[in-house]
């Protein structure tokens, strides 16, 4: 069930009014459990099973690391648990990648082996509730946190629907609190929730599937596509995975905010980022700080001096870039990512800018323009990997970006047929964005402050933009993952 579906639209009225109907806190959580789990099955119901032991394996390997009084019990637990967790990331999702990677290794050395490769859907949201489950366990056994003894909290922690399926990725600490405490409805919370679910609409079904069109268009046909028109189609799944992505998160916090929840920011404006270290402050914010907190300190973070740094800089990357597909485009985008990202590091400049560009001030001055280019023109650049279908398409089609960069000046206009709707929604996000880059979405205060007519009146605007100007329906990009 797509949030951008006829369907989700009559599910979440639904949900909603039985939810604030229902007086209990337990009932309430029971109700929403049961309502996540027809959500997903609503993709593939044979794999709500796996949801359901994987969700089973954490309740009770974290209650039996809690209860285990040696240490060589509690880690017994605590790795089975992690085994089967990755073990079943592994399989759904990288076996074929590794099976094939093998094959082709051994074809390098003259050996020819046929490996068993496997007919495998990978679920919907593996990735994010394993996280989630992940984060669960090693806190138990970090004694961070004590073991949820309610099956139902913890399974509606884990399969709440708005995050279910692409995040952002929770953590016990934040989110079990608020299902075990009592919900009582705010009318302003649930407003603000609906502005929130109307922003993310419109990222996701205006700009970011009107780019998608162009984009794909370029991206699969890029042979016949000289250098400016390759940068104009980078520069399109640029804003179409960050209408999509971040339109998803408004999308899944608004939704999270009518039934009395606060989900992590997942999104903070990144491509108003001054360097690539700010970005990343900025970019998917919840597995950013899943790596750093479960990946990175844990190698030693920063502490070890400058060849430490760079080695757990590389690292959480890569690893960062292999979590999002089993393909070496996302290695490689991890990789380069580090690579952008490391000068900061050896110059210990890369908490620079924790502050928001041109704070206190209107405009950026022409300092930080120059750093937004180069910052967004990085960005950009890696993507192409992260878009294109193999790394052999991403080479060729940087290659070709260059070598006919002095080519075909204006073809940009002719591709879109002098129809420039897609640049116009583009302009109108990051004006609302830079102009409200200090709140969690734009639709916020000083935007309420504004007379109730004039509020309306671009209510109006962007549901007509939603209703009367959105792309082909797509899922979101991050579905896949």
């Amino acid at each position: 069930m797509l949030f951008n579906s006829l369907s989700f639209a009559i599910f979440l009225p639904i949900v909603f009014a039985l939810y604030w109907l229902t007086k209990t806190r337990r009932k309430q959580n029971i109700l929403l459990m049961i309502a996540s789990y027809y959500f997903y099955a609503c993709w593939d119901w044979r794999f709500l099973f796996l949801l359901a032991f994987s969700t089973f394996l954490d309740y009770y390997t974290g209650v039996k690391i809690e209860e285990s009084k040696k240490k060589s019990y509690k880690k017994f637990w605590f790795w089975l648990s992690v085994s089967v967790n990755l073990g079943f990331l592994g399989f759904f999702k990288y076996y074929n990648f590794f099976a094939e990677s093998f094959s082709e290794l051994f074809a390098g050395f003259g050996f020819q082996i046929n490996p068993w490769v496997l007919q495998i859907i990978l679920p919907v949201g593996i990735s994010f509730y394993t996280f989630h489950g992940l984060s669960y366990v090693i806190d138990i056994y970090k004694e961070r946190i004590k073991a949820e003894k309610s099956w139902i909290d913890y399974a509606l922690f884990v399969s709440f629907f708005p995050l279910l399926v692409a995040g952002p990725i929770e953590r016990a600490t934040h989110l079990l609190p608020q299902i075990k405490r009592e919900r009582n409805f705010s009318y302003s919370n649930s407003v603000d929730g609906l502005r929130q679910i109307l922003w993310g609409l419109f990222k996701k079904m205006v700009v970011a599937d009107n780019c998608a069109y162009y984009a794909n268009m370029i991206f699969n046909d890029y042979h016949n596509y000289t250098g400016v028109t390759l940068i104009f189609g980078a520069v399109l799944f640029a804003f179409q995975i960050y209408g999509d992505f971040s339109g998803y998160s408004d999308i899944a916090l608004g939704t999270a905010r009518l039934f009395g929840f606060d989900l992590l920011r997942n999104f903070s404006y990144p491509y108003f980022s001054r360097d690539i270290a700010e970005f990343w402050r900025r970019w998917h914010i919840s597995l950013s700080s899943w790596f750093r907190d479960y990946l990175y300190i844990p190698l030693g973070g920063s502490k070890g001096g400058n060849w430490m740094r760079i080695r757990n800089t590389f690292i959480i990357f890569i690893v960062s870039g292999f979590w999002h597909g089993a393909n070496w485009t996302f290695i490689i985008w991890g990789f380069l990512n580090a690579l952008f990202i490391m000068p900061s590091i050896v110059l210990k400049t890369n908490r620079n800018n924790l502050n928001i560009v041109a704070e206190g001030r209107t405009f950026p001055n022409f300092r930080e323009i120059i750093q937004l280019i180069v910052t967004f023109s990085l960005a950009c650049f890696a993507w192409i990997f992260f878009r294109s279908a193999s790394v052999t398409d991403a080479f060729a089609y940087i290659g070709r970006l260059f070598s006919t960069l002095g080519t075909g000046i204006g073809y940009p206009y002719k591709l879109l047929n002098g129809d420039l709707r897609v640049l116009i929604f583009v302009v109108i996000m990051l004006i609302f964005e830079w102009f409200m880059r200090e709140e969690l979405h734009p639709l916020r205060r000083p935007f309420t402050k504004l007379p109730t007519a004039a509020r309306w009146i671009i209510y109006f605007l962007l549901a007509t933009l939603v209703l009367l100007f959105a792309g082909e329906q797509a899922e979101f990009i991050y579905f896949q993952f």
